[in-house]
């Protein structure tokens, strides 16, 4: 999630989406199964698996917004 934590280090209050190292990861095992000779139309469609939270405390208190320190402590980044 390298371009949604662009936007949340910018002002976005909360980012969540798929980690993008793991996608890119997991592109480049698709890749490298089809170099070495699977049919790509015999390999299962993946989903994401793995996602990230990120909270911008400082968008939060700009906002005059509370953020629940259960939901701070669930988050990958937080912001200060």
């Amino acid at each position: 999630m390298v371009g949604g934590l662009r936007y949340v280090e910018a002002g976005t209050l909360i980012g969540l989406g798929a980690d993008l190292n793991a996608a890119l990861r997991s592109g480049a095992e698709y890749v490298d199964k089809i170099l070495r000779g699977a049919t790509a139309a015999d390999m299962p469609i993946e989903q994401s698996t793995k996602f990230r939270l990120i909270v911008n405390l400082k968008t939060a208190r700009a906002l005059g917004i509370a953020i629940h320190q259960s939901l701070l402590l669930r988050a990958d980044d937080v912001i200060q």
